[in-house]
C-alpha cells in the first residue's frame, strides 16, 4: 500500500522505522506537528519523526492544523491507501479521515478500551495495572473508540517508569503496526468493535496530578512517582521550594515515620507515608540537576522532624 505516516515524538520513530524496513509498503510522506521551540535558546526544532523522515528522504508535511486546506489538498494529491498514526498529537477532522481509502490506523499504547486518551501508559502505572499493551485500531471521530485490528501485551515490572514502559511498547507496537498494515492489504485482518464494558479514560497528566501526597499509602506514592517519570515529573515541596522525586522504593518494614516526615542516615533518606515509609533514591531540587537523595540530604542538612509537602 501507499502510506502516509503521522507521528511526532521519539516514541513514534520505531514504528516509522518498521514501516520503512518492511519493504512491502511505500511511505510516501510523513505528517507531523510543526517545529517547536526547544533548549535554552528556544530555537525552533523539527520533531523526531520529521528528522527521521528527512534522513530517509521522505516528504514531510507540517500543517498548523490538519484541517488546513493546503494540507488536505496535498494529502489528496498523494492519495494514500492508508495512514498509520503513532502519537501525532492533533485531532483529525472527518474531512481528513475520509481521504485514505482504508482509513487512518492508530497505534495506541493500551489494551483498548482501557485507557483511552493522551496518557495511557502513565495512567496504567498510576492505577497499579500489572499488564498493559498496545492496540491498533481504525480511527473514527470518537476518542480512541474505533474497532481494533490487533493487540500485543506487555507485563508491567515493579520498577517500571512510564519512560521504561513506553520504550518497550514503542518497539513492540512498531511490529504490531507493520503487521497490521500487511493484514489490511491482504485482507487477513478485520477490525473488531471494542467492548462497551471496561472503558477507562487517560487524559493528559497535568502538573498538579504529579503532586505527591504523602498522606497516601506508600504504594500510591511509588506509583505516582513511576507514572510521572520522566514527564511531567512527580514533585513535592521542601522548605517552600519544589523537589522532584525521580525514584523511590517502598519499605514495608519501616512504620515509625509520620506522613511526609523525613529521616536521613549516612547513605539513606526516608519519608513517611499514610502506610509505611519509602526510601528516596533520586531527587531533583529546584533549579538543579538530578542527584542521589543521600547527597541532597547531606547538602540541605535535614533537621529532626522536618517534613515534605509543606
Amino acid at each position: 500500500m501507499k502510506l502516509v505516516f503521522a507521528g511526532t515524538p521519539e516514541v513514534a520513530v520505531p514504528a516509522l522505522d518498521a514501516l520503512l524496513a518492511s519493504g512491502r509498503h511505500e511511505v510516501a510522506a510523513v505528517v507531523t506537528r510543526p517545529d517547536a521551540p526547544a533548549g535554552r535558546g528556544r530555537r525552533l526544532v523539527a520533531s523526531p519523526v520529521a528528522q527521521r523522515a528527512e534522513e530517509a528522504g521522505i516528504e514531510v508535511l507540517k500543517p498548523a492544523r490538519p484541517r488546513d486546506e493546503e494540507f488536505l489538498a496535498r494529502l489528496r494529491e498523494i492519495a494514500p491507501d492508508c495512514c498509520p498514526v503513532v502519537a501525532y498529537g492533533a485531532l483529525l477532522p472527518k474531512v481528513a479521515l475520509d481521504i485514505p481509502a482504508r482509513g487512518w490506523v492508530n497505534l495506541h499504547f493500551s489494551l483498548l478500551p482501557a485507557w483511552r486518551g493522551a496518557a495511557p501508559v502513565q495512567h496504567s502505572l498510576m492505577a497499579g495495572d500489572e499488564v498493559t499493551g498496545a492496540s491498533t485500531f481504525l480511527i473514527e471521530e470518537g476518542l480512541d473508540s474505533g474497532p481494533v485490528y490487533g493487540v500485543v501485551t506487555e507485563d508491567i515490572r515493579p520498577t517500571d517508569t512510564s519512560g521504561d514502559l513506553l520504550t518497550r511498547l514503542a518497539f513492540a507496537g512498531a511490529g504490531l503496526l507493520a503487521a497490521t498494515m500487511d493484514g489490511i492489504e491482504d485482507g487477513a485482518l478485520q477490525a473488531v468493535p471494542q467492548p462497551v464494558e471496561g472503558i477507562t479514560l487517560a487524559p493528559k497528566i497535568q502538573v498538579e496530578d504529579a503532586h505527591v501526597d504523602f498522606a497516601a499509602p506508600a504504594l500510591r506514592v511509588d506509583r505516582v512517582v513511576r507514572g510521572c517519570t520522566p514527564a511531567p515529573g512527580a514533585w513535592t515541596v521542601f522548605r517552600g521550594e519544589r523537589l522532584k522525586l525521580i525514584q523511590v522504593t517502598p519499605l514495608p518494614d519501616r512504620t515509625d515515620l509520620a506522613p511526609g516526615q523525613l529521616a536521613a542516615g549516612k547513605n539513606n533518606v526516608y519519608a513517611g507515608t499514610g502506610s509505611y515509609a519509602v526510601e528516596l533514591l533520586w531527587v531533583q531540587p529546584q533549579g538543579k540537576k538530578p542527584m542521589k537523595a543521600a547527597d541532597w540530604a547531606r547538602g540541605v542538612r535535614i533537621a529532626p522532624g522536618e517534613v515534605l509537602g509543606v
